[in-house]
């Protein structure tokens, strides 16, 4: 076979393999009805753009590029309404060069990970820099050295294995703080620029197993979080580090499920010391829900607090009235995942986020 007929060869291998994600949509475990299913298949469709812009248009770690995994409309892993992600392609061997803008936005780190969706399922941690932490010139300007060599400032680590990065800005108020710019270099590439065949036909094969990985992992944490729907227990801390997590983060997460006529009430009675915490309301496939038109989370800047500093939140269909101002929208859904980040914790130990299902008066 030539080249010209493993190229017809590898793009029908893609299609028939972009076919074989919809087998985990219409899994026996995934919702059965019309809506939840298209939901599964508009999340395909999703994935498949990050796929293609992760692992193909953005694959060459010596020619680096921020590009998004995650945002407005494409939504992996209970991503978090409050935050702005890039991603990079890197090669541990290499060095790399960060240089920005600090801006406003309230918290941000920058991971270096090894792994992915499309060959391990996983995103282990090999490094990472926050930046309370950073080097910050008057003007706001900073500078990141990332590389297995340890540097005397504004070191992010990486490992021979590291091949990715991830930055998270979170906002507590998006219509005031001012987000973090920032571009990428690598300092000592290899090779060209130019499209190759051959590397084309790998990263190609590489997106379509980005979107069966990515689907595959996350309908396996909604099947395991079945087994505490409506409760909002601390997760595996690990688990959700080697997924891509944020070391600095703690994440209680589950499913939720409510009839017509139910609401999910959700109560910190403690908020601890930390940077921020948020909770957000997500689909079946994990998809933050859309906050570009919806409330679909709170955080501890737009969250009402009780008298005694707890903060109570209120899943429901529809508007419960002025007894619970913290209403999550549910936007037309009966089930999803939700999530509550603990963000910079500065006490030790586990605080508890309590939720029962209540039954909302007709009005």
């Amino acid at each position: 076979m030539n080249e010209e007929q493993e190229l017809v060869q590898s793009w029908n291998d893609f299609c028939d393999r972009l076919k074989e994600a919809g087998e985990i949509i219409q899994h026996s475990s995934s919702p059965q009805d019309a809506f939840n299913r298209a939901e599964g298949f508009r999340y395909l469709t999703r994935v498949l753009r990050a796929g293609l812009e992760s692992q193909v248009e953005s694959a060459n770690p010596s020619y680096p590029r921020f590009f998004q995994l995650a945002n407005e409309t494409i939504k992996i892993g209970n991503d978090n309404p409050d935050n702005i992600y890039h991603n990079a392609n890197l090669d541990g061997r290499l060095d790399y060069r960060i240089r920005g803008h600090r801006g406003t936005v309230h918290y941000m780190s920058f991971g270096t990970k090894a792994g992915g969706y499309q060959t391990t399922g996983t995103m282990e941690p090999t490094g990472q820099l926050e930046a309370a932490d950073l080097e910050i010139d008057a003007d706001g300007r900073f500078e990141i050295l990332v590389s297995r060599t340890p540097q005397t400032k504004n070191w992010l680590p990486m490992t021979e294995h590291s091949n990715s990065l991830i930055v998270r800005q979170t906002f507590n108020d998006r219509e005031t703080e001012v987000p973090a710019s920032y571009e990428i270099e690598c300092l000592n590439p290899q090779g060209s620029d130019q499209l190759v065949p051959a590397e084309f036909m790998q990263r190609l094969a590489a997106s379509a197993e980005f979107v069966n990985g990515t689907a595959a992992l996350f309908a396996g944490w909604m099947q395991n979080y079945s087994k505490h729907i409506n409760q909002l227990p601390y997760d595996d801390q690990e688990k959700c580090q080697r997924a891509g997590g944020d070391a600095s983060i703690h994440y209680l997460q589950s499913y939720w499920k409510l009839a017509p006529d139910e609401a999910l009430r959700i109560h910190a009675p403690r908020i601890p010391r930390c940077t921020t915490w948020n909770f957000q309301l997500s689909n079946y496939w994990m998809e933050s829900l859309d906050y570009r038109y919806h409330t679909v989370s709170f955080n501890q800047h737009t969250a009402a607090h009780n008298e005694d500093g707890s903060v109570t939140l209120l899943v429901a269909h529809r508007d419960p009235g002025n007894q619970y101002p913290n209403w999550i929208e549910t936007c037309g859904h009966d089930q999803g995942g939700m999530l509550w980040r603990w963000i910079e914790l500065q006490e030790a130990g586990q605080f508890p986020v309590n939720c029962d299902v209540i039954k909302l008066e007709n009005r």
